[in-house]
């Protein structure tokens, strides 16, 4: 998905409250493919594009991230 000029990163906090997953539902959805991946936006610092959890939200149940592939 890309980013328009419109689109903002969304911290856990204002994700979890926007989806009402749990923070490990979310992470285990995000190990899965079904939930978008995190964005590193510094250092120590990561977010979610607003664009992909609106995506998610309209489609939960058949949510596929695109290039998903599992991590060892």
């Amino acid at each position: 998905m890309n980013m328009t000029h419109h689109d903002r990163f969304l911290r856990l906090n204002v994700v979890l409250e926007r989806t009402g997953l749990s923070r490990a539902t979310l992470y285990r959805k995000i190990q899965s493919g079904t939930f978008p991946r995190q964005v590193r936006i510094a250092e120590r610092c990561c977010g979610w594009r607003e664009s992909a959890v609106t995506e998610w939200m309209n489609s939960p149940i058949s949510y596929l991230v695109d290039d998903f592939s599992p991590r060892a």
